[in-house]
């Protein structure tokens, strides 16, 4: 398996972005989200995140929170995450809100996911200064964690917490919840630029991008473009399975051709 360094190294040496996809484990079903997954991986997805779903999704919008209940219903847990982030094809993270990681236990997960294969944990919700066990536990596991910055960031703040992360840094393209959107923010190539001046990690960019034109905006000055809520939007609108995974891999073609420069 690739490590994320390697991914981004490819990239870049194919003029483009890095291609990534989020599906939360247990959406639609256990199995069926190791099929979707597939379906976005041979259709250019790069790396993949899996969504451990929790009860309390504060910063996704209706779409992701939709597919977290659904997953809930289906009693996905930490075990069928680790199960799915084996079954991945390409390098996976997850994606998770910090109590479910504390809930399992710290060293438990990453011990746990090492030795599945998965390469990385993005946590959205935990503060450097509450990271000092996560920290220590990752680096003795060699999983890679990956912060999330915002446009509101300060330049200091940014110093702080990319110094934290590795693999690469997840950048918000605004402030605000999660979800597939018209346009991508303006902001984003500015929040971008700030971070290259504190860090020479992989910068790649989450919330909104949807369609291949956004996927090329983004890929222009950014290294990794993150896409979620467009495909779960794709699997919850198809009346069946089959529909789903063509779908799901017919947006992944486009948005790989999208992320390639000129």
């Amino acid at each position: 398996m690739q490590t994320l360094a390697e991914v981004f190294a490819k990239a870049k040496s194919e003029n483009r972005a890095a291609l990534i996809g989020y599906m939360p484990a247990g959406f639609p079903s256990k199995e069926l989200s190791k099929r979707v997954i597939d379906a976005m991986v041979a259709g250019g997805v790069d790396i993949v995140e899996v969504g451990f779903p929790y009860s309390d999704p504060v910063m996704d919008g209706p779409i992701i929170q939709q597919a977290a209940e659904i997953a809930l219903r289906n009693n996905t847990n930490a075990k069928d995450v680790l199960q799915v982030v084996s079954a991945v094809k390409v390098p996976a993270l997850v994606m998770s809100y910090w109590n479910p990681i504390e809930k399992f236990g710290v060293e438990n997960f990453a011990r746990e996911l090492s030795a599945v294969g998965g390469v990385g944990v993005i946590t959205p919700d935990l503060t450097i200064e509450e990271s000092a066990d996560w920290i220590s536990t990752t680096t003795d596991h060699n999983i890679n964690r990956v912060y999330v910055v915002a446009p509101s960031t300060s330049d200091l703040r940014l110093k702080e917490v990319t110094k934290a992360c590795s693999g690469f840094v997840y950048a918000a393209s605004l402030m605000g919840v999660t979800g597939a959107r018209n346009s991508v923010s303006s902001a984003a190539g500015e929040l971008v630029s700030r971070i290259r001046k504190v860090t020479d990690l992989p910068v790649a960019v989450g919330l909104g991008v949807s369609n291949a034109e956004q996927a090329k905006h983004v890929a222009s000055y950014a290294d990794g473009v993150i896409v979620g809520s467009a495909f779960i939007k794709l699997v919850l609108e198809s009346q069946s399975d089959e529909e789903a995974l063509e779908r799901v891999n017919t947006l992944a073609a486009e948005l790989a051709a999208g992320v390639r420069r000129p």
